[in-house]
C-alpha cells in the first residue's frame, strides 16, 4: 500500500502534465459521463495517459469594420431603451371610447317615456268595458220584465178563453130554450148557433195567441238560461273552435316576432344585453294584451250573433201572436153581429122567450167581458214589445261601448308601436354615428403610434442590415401595424425586441 508521501509525489507530478486549469480528482464513470456531457473532450494526456476533460472554446470573430459597426449600434440601442416615452406621448397612445350620440341619449329617453304609456287607453278601454257590461245587465233586466208583462199576457188571455166558454155554454142553452118555444124563433135558434161556433174559433184563435205569446216569454228572461229558446242554444257549435284556431295563429306569429327580436340582437351584438331583454318583455307585455283583447272580441261576436237571432225569434213569436188576437177580435165581433142578429130574430117571440132572451144577454156580456180582456192582453203584449225593443237599444249600446274599448286599445298598441320604431331607428343611426366617431380615435391613436415608433423601425432596419453583414447577429426590429393594440403592449413588444438583439450582438 502506498504511503502518503508517494500518493503526493504522485499527485505533484500528475499536476504537472495536467492541462491548464485542471487538477487531480477521483471521478467515476457517472460523473465523468457528465462531464463529457457538459463538452469535455476526454482526451488522453501523453504524459500521464489519464483522460482529460478540458472544453475546447472556438470563437468565431466578425470582421473589423463589422465589429465597428456593432459597437455604433449597441450604443444607439442604449440611447433608444435609456429614452422613455414622456406622458403626453403616452396620453397620445391611451385608448379612447367614443361616448354615446345625441340620438343615442334620445332613444334612451325615449324608451324611459315610453314606459308604461299606454296605460291611459288601458284604463279607458277597460271603463270602456264596465259601462258595456251594466248595459247589457240593464238589457237583460229589461227583457226579464218583458217576459212577466208576456206571461201576465197569457193568464189574462186565459181567463178571457174561461169566459168565452161559459159564453158558449149560456148562448147554447139560450138556443135550446128558443128553439123549444116557438116556430118563430127557429132563425133566431140558428143565428145564435152561428154565434155560438164563431166564438168557438175565437176561442181557439186566443188558444194560438197565448201559446204564442207563452213560446215568446220563453226567449226572455234570466230564466231562459238552459233548453230550447235559451241564449246558449242560439251560440254557435264551432266558435270554440274559430277561437283556438285564431288563438294559435296569433301565438304562432308572436312566437315569429319574439325570433325576429333575438335575430336582431344578434345582427347587432346585442344577444343576451339588456336592451334585448326590455324589448322582449314590451312585446310579450303587449303581445298577453292583444291576445286577451283578440278573444274578448270573438267571444263578444257570439253573443251578439245569438242575442241578435233571440229577438229576431221573439219579434217574429209577438208579431204571430199579435195576429192571432186580431183573428180572435175579428170573430168574437162577428159571433157578437150573429148574436145580435139572433136577439132581432127573439123580439118577435119575447113574451114566450124571455127566459131565454135573458140567457142569451149575460152570453153576451160574457163574450163583450172576454173580448175586454183580450184586448188588455193585446195592450199587455205591447207593452212587454216595447220593453224588448229598449233591451235591444241597450244591447246596441252595450256593442258600441265594446268597440269603444277595442278602439281604446288599439290606439294603446299603436302609440308604443310609433315610438318603438323611432326608437329603433335613433338607436340604429346613434350606434353608426358612434362606430364612426370610434374610428376616428382609433386612427388617431395608430397615427400617434407610428410617429413614436418611426425611430425604432429605421433602427430596427440597421440592425436588420447589420445582422446580414456579419452572419451573427439575428435579432432584428419588426413593425407591426395591428390596430387596436395597447401602448403597454406595443412597449412591451419593443423592449423585448431591443433587448433580443443587445443580447444577440453582445
Amino acid at each position: 500500500m502506498a504511503t502518503k508521501q508517494e500518493l503526493l509525489k504522485a499527485k505533484k507530478l500528475l499536476e504537472q502534465h495536467a492541462p491548464k486549469g485542471e487538477f487531480l480528482a477521483y471521478i467515476n464513470k457517472d460523473e465523468a459521463q457528465v462531464l463529457k456531457n457538459l463538452g469535455g473532450s476526454g482526451r488522453i494526456v501523453e504524459a500521464t495517459q489519464i483522460p482529460s476533460f478540458e472544453t475546447i472554446t472556438n470563437i468565431n470573430r466578425p470582421a473589423p469594420y463589422i465589429e465597428a459597426l456593432g459597437e455604433d449600434y449597441a450604443a444607439g440601442l442604449k440611447n433608444i431603451v435609456n429614452d422613455p416615452f414622456t406622458s403626453q406621448e403616452l396620453a397620445g397612445l391611451a385608448p379612447q371610447v367614443a361616448g354615446q350620440t345625441n340620438l343615442q341619449k334620445q332613444a334612451t329617453q325615449l324608451t324611459g317615456q315610453g314606459i308604461g304609456s299606454y296605460q291611459p287607453f288601458v284604463t279607458a278601454a277597460q271603463q270602456a268595458g264596465t259601462t258595456a257590461g251594466t248595459g247589457l245587465g240593464l238589457a237583460q233586466t229589461g227583457l226579464g220584465i218583458a217576459g212577466q208583462e208576456l206571461s201576465g199576457a197569457g193568464g189574462t188571455l186565459g181567463t178571457a178563453g174561461t169566459q168565452l166558454t161559459g159564453a158558449q155554454s149560456a148562448l147554447g142553452a139560450a138556443g135550446q130554450t128558443i128553439a123549444g118555444a116557438s116556430p118563430f124563433t127557429t132563425a133566431a135558434a140558428t143565428g145564435l148557433g152561428q154565434a155560438g161556433t164563431t166564438l168557438g174559433g175565437t176561442q181557439g184563435f186566443i188558444g194560438a195567441a197565448q201559446s204564442g205569446l207563452g213560446a215568446a216569454a220563453g226567449l226572455t228572461g234570466t230564466g231562459a238560461g238552459t233548453g230550447t229558446g235559451s241564449l246558449s242554444s242560439y251560440m254557435s257549435p264551432f266558435q270554440s273552435q274559430v277561437i283556438d284556431t285564431t288563438l294559435a295563429d296569433f301565438d304562432r306569429q308572436a312566437a315569429q316576432r319574439q325570433q325576429s327580436i333575438s335575430d336582431q340582437a344578434v345582427a347587432l351584438g346585442g344577444f343576451g344585453g339588456g336592451r334585448e331583454g326590455v324589448m322582449q318583455a314590451e312585446y310579450q307585455t303587449g303581445s298577453d294584451r292583444n291576445r286577451a283583447a283578440l278573444q274578448a272580441q270573438l267571444q263578444a261576436q257570439g253573443f251578439s250573433q245569438a242575442q241578435a237571432a233571440r229577438q229576431a225569434d221573439l219579434q217574429n213569436q209577438m208579431a204571430l201572436s199579435q195576429g192571432q188576437l186580431g183573428l180572435g177580435q175579428a170573430t168574437g165581433s162577428l159571433a157578437a153581429q150573429q148574436a145580435q142578429l139572433a136577439q132581432g130574430q127573439l123580439g118577435l117571440g119575447q113574451a114566450q122567450l124571455g127566459i131565454g132572451s135573458a140567457q142569451a144577454g149575460v152570453a153576451g156580456q160574457q163574450a163583450g167581458m172576454a173580448a175586454q180582456r183580450g184586448s188588455i192582453a193585446q195592450q199587455q203584449a205591447g207593452f212587454a214589445g216595447q220593453r224588448g225593443a229598449m233591451a235591444g237599444q241597450q244591447a246596441g249600446l252595450a256593442q258600441g261601448q265594446l268597440g269603444l274599448g277595442q278602439f281604446q286599445t288599439g290606439l294603446g298598441q299603436a302609440q308604443q308601436g310609433f315610438q318603438g320604431t323611432d326608437i329603433a331607428r335613433a338607436g340604429q343611426q346613434g350606434a353608426v354615428d358612434q362606430s364612426y366617431a370610434q374610428m376616428i380615435k382609433d386612427a388617431q391613436r395608430e397615427a400617434n403610434r407610428m410617429t413614436l415608433y418611426e425611430p425604432m423601425e429605421r433602427f430596427g432596419f440597421y440592425g436588420t442590415g447589420l445582422g446580414n453583414l456579419s452572419g451573427s447577429i439575428g435579432g432584428q426590429y419588426q413593425f407591426s401595424n395591428q390596430p387596436g393594440q395597447s401602448p403597454l403592449q406595443t412597449a412591451l413588444g419593443l423592449g423585448s425586441t431591443l433587448s433580443g438583439i443587445y443580447k444577440n450582438f453582445q
